[in-house]
């Protein structure tokens, strides 16, 4: 018996189109969309499916609109696929609330509004600092870390072994950049993103969202949910409030959260999410495994026949 979890997609993932021909098929996509729309009070819907993908591309628009392109595919799936049973969650930093939601560990309408929210907070944080971010592609993580120490910025992402994200002020990223090869680091690539996100420069975002999150209706997860922050799961509501504060400013450890659930014996993975980010990773990260990515209503039709 395969052991099955669900994996969420982060920023970068959204595209313009994203869950359109979900809401057209299936009446449970449709209800959650409009659900959605009516807790927001704007139509996150409409810049969805019609963009424009600069409008799309913000944080405070793009990170509602994974989690619930996300939570979408889900009731899709569980209602086409009733016997699956998945048993642990997690997500690429965004789609951490997304997996938290998929877990009961706070509803859909709260888990939009912290999203909502939280988009917002790191909208604004960027908006008042000057911050960069670039790829480190085919370095050590410590030889990343030494690097990013060293010019005064923060590690981000730990995507997959040879991938690795820095993030800090412009100036500190660029340094990065030019010295990444003399320090044994393959290749270095700036991103096209808005600030830094996950560093310090992101800490008005953190101790806003902090203030939000000790307000909010969280549980116990009923399922086993993997935090970036700490690369663990998480039981009680106050380490899932802190793991959630501290992830705004930390690093994405997605790599270690992931190897920690194929040591636990899970073989079967489903990526809920445009883009196959996440499958492109685990690639990377393990070949031993089963991924499915369900983004659209082709793949889910090719999830469920694969899944049944």
């Amino acid at each position: 018996m395969s052991k099955v979890a669900l994996l969420f997609s982060g920023q970068g993932a959204q595209k313009v189109g994203m869950g359109k021909d979900l809401v057209e098929a299936y009446p449970a996509a449709k209800a959650l969309f409009e659900q959605a729309d009516a807790a927001l009070g704007y139509s996150l819907s409409e810049i969805m499916f019609e963009g424009p993908a600069e409008e799309l591309t913000k944080t405070s628009r793009c990170q509602p609109a994974l989690y619930l392109h996300g939570l979408a595919a889900l009731a899709i799936l569980k209602e086409r696929v009733p016997s699956l049973k998945p048993e642990a969650c997690a997500g690429l930093s965004l789609g951490e609330f997304t997996a938290h939601s998929a877990a009961g560990t706070f509803s859909f309408e709260t888990g939009l509004s912290l999203v909502a929210q939280r988009g917002t907070f790191m909208d604004e944080a960027c908006a008042a600092t000057e911050g960069s971010m670039a790829a480190m592609i085919g370095g050590k993580p410590e030889d990343v870390a030494a690097l990013a120490a060293d010019c005064d910025i923060d590690v981000a992402n730990f995507n997959a072994p040879g991938q690795i994200v820095v993030s800090g002020s412009i100036e500190g990223v660029d340094k990065a950049v030019a010295e990444a090869k003399s320090r044994g680091i393959r290749m270095a690539k700036k991103l096209p993103v808005a600030g830094a996100y996950h560093s310090r420069l992101m800490q008005s975002a953190q101790d806003q969202l902090a203030a939000v999150l000790a307000d909010a209706d969280i549980a116990q997860p009923e399922l086993p949910v993997v935090c970036n922050f700490g690369a663990k799961i998480v039981e009680s509501p106050a380490e899932i409030r802190e793991m959630l504060e501290k992830q705004v400013t930390g690093s994405v450890r997605w790599t270690e959260s992931v190897e920690l659930l194929i040591e636990q014996g899970f073989d079967t993975f489903i990526e809920l999410g445009p883009g196959k980010v996440l499958a492109g990773l685990m690639g990377r990260i393990s070949k031993n495994v089963t991924m499915i990515s369900i983004e659209d209503a082709a793949s889910l039709d090719a999830a469920v026949e694969s899944l049944s």
